[in-house]
């Protein structure tokens, strides 16, 4: 058998991921947040690019070009007039404020009256949130304490978590610094007994009982329902625990509610994270019976390539000196025109998929959640003539503002369930539905998962109780033995 090398000619079509594409792939999924900080990141890198005017007119943000005004010419700038030799003397020595400037600059620092008119509002003023180690070390140095205790002290705030909780044991910190637990033991009492209550506890029993010595006063039954019953108490089996503890539901009941109001992380209050709002991608508006799709470019700066390194190149003479110069404003101008080109794409494709959305879920802005339709990406996909893939990226991270509230673009896709009249419904309904049959149901003898089955089920929606039991947990909504209230 002979072997041979031949040549053949096949015509073939092949997607390279060129730098280019994958910039417009990356600027698709980004949300607003990190949209603006990838310009101005580019913005800094690329000097070619600056932010144009808000007011733009009918230019595109690739075709609009500077005002002449605000274009730096190199020449233009007149050196400035000759300063004559400060003497110390006629040079404003006498008219100088210094009491004022003492006063503003002093060591003592700025001062104002309250009854000031020309004084700063007080809400302009910045201040700071104290953390729970400074509430904490604020009390501690409070504390009749002598210098060995408070570095125990210093030590055992140092090892508490968000919560509040005591992460290292006490042997840990005993053994480091070199001390009887029992003399650690003794500090962490008294660091117990600071604010807030329940504060330096290893586990959820001990804060329950410290914030019991404070609350209840060293109730007994409070004391014995924390120690013995706490896992009858998460399930709510009130009447077991009177059972054992041979007393009255009324009296456990009573010892109950003053547990409901103890904190089982004291600390978390003062970790409480900025609540960061949320901007719209997308405004959706009702103008008589149609909706209306407007883009938020609000924020979002408006790039333009400078005509002042155009007029540079354009100067620079065919010669090897100049030659590294025009590379590389080419090459600049070319990456601040892609990336022009792909910002301006993305928002048109968030645009068609928006107003994809707008025509399928119709209803839902009509006449709510309960008719909300089964949507999948395949549909709007289809409809904007786009891959899977990039309807994917476009509806990540992107929100929408409409008539009935601000949702994510995510939220309108849902699986579609069967009904018993053959129709579809989706799935974020029938969630809808659990959540108001569970609003609606007798606080003191709550529904059972079977139980909102058969309510379904009148309705015309026939799923499975574990169907039911999975949708409740996706919305946090506790089972029924804990849902359950006694007063």
């Amino acid at each position: 058998m002979a072997f041979e090398l031949k040549q053949n000619l096949k015509l073939a079509q092949q997607l390279i991921m060129t730098p280019q594409l994958q910039q417009a792939i990356k600027l698709l999924q980004l949300s607003r947040l990190e949209m603006v900080d990838m310009i101005n990141q580019e913005m800094e890198e690329n000097p070619l690019l600056e932010e144009g005017p808000s007011e733009e007119g009918d230019k595109s943000e690739a075709e609009a070009e500077p005002d002449e005004s605000q274009v730096v010419e190199l020449g233009d700038q007149k050196p400035p007039d000759h300063t004559g030799e400060v003497t110390g003397e006629g040079d404003g020595k006498e008219d100088f404020d210094w009491d004022g400037y003492l006063e503003d600059y002093g060591p003592m620092g700025v001062t104002y009256d309250r009854n000031d008119s020309d004084a700063p509002s007080w809400d302009n003023l910045l201040s700071k949130t104290p953390s729970l180690t400074d509430h904490l070390m604020w009390q501690l140095k409070l504390s009749p304490l002598n210098e060995e205790e408070m570095k125990m002290g210093e030590q055992l705030i140092g090892n508490l978590d968000v919560n509040g909780y005591l992460e290292a044991t006490v042997e840990e910190i005993a053994l480091q610094m070199n001390k009887d637990v029992s003399v650690v033991e003794g500090v962490l009492k008294k660091i117990q007994e600071l604010d807030p209550p329940g504060i330096a506890a290893r586990d959820l029993k001990e804060c329950l009982l410290i914030q019991s010595r404070l609350l209840a006063h060293g109730n007994p039954l409070v004391d014995t329902i924390i120690t013995e019953y706490l896992k009858d108490l998460e399930i709510k089996n009130y009447h077991h625990i009177a059972k054992k503890l041979k007393v009255s539901i009324d009296e456990v009941l009573d010892a109950v509610l003053i547990i409901c109001h103890m904190d089982p992380k004291p600390g978390s209050v003062f970790n409480e994270e900025k609540v960061q709002s949320i901007i719209p991608d997308v405004y959706v508006y009702k103008s008589g019976d149609d909706y209306t799709v407007v883009l938020n470019d609000d924020g979002l700066p408006r790039l333009r390539i400078s005509n002042f390194y155009r007029e540079i190149m354009a100067g620079l003479t065919d010669n090897a000196s100049t030659e590294g110069g025009k590379k590389y404003i080419k090459e600049k101008v070319q990456s601040a025109t892609w990336l022009i080109k792909s910002i301006q794409q993305r928002q048109r494709t968030i645009f068609r998929v928006s107003e994809s959305i707008v025509r399928h879920q119709r209803d839902f802005f009509d006449r709510g959640i309960s008719h909300l339709r089964p949507l999948v990406l395949r549909d709007i996909a289809d409809d904007v003539e786009m891959h899977e893939s990039t309807i994917s990226r476009v509806v990540t991270n992107k929100y929408m503002q409409t008539p009935r509230g601000i949702f994510e673009l995510k939220y309108f896709f849902s699986s579609s369930i069967q009904k018993t009249s053959g129709d579809a419904i989706a799935s974020k309904s029938v969630k809808d539905k659990i959540k108001n049959i569970i609003a609606s149901e007798d606080a003191k003898n709550p529904l059972s998962d079977q139980e909102i089955v058969e309510r379904l089920e009148t309705a015309g929606i026939s799923i499975a109780r574990r169907t039911v039991a999975k949708y409740r947990e996706m919305m946090d909504i506790l089972p029924s033995s804990r849902r359950r209230k006694m007063f």
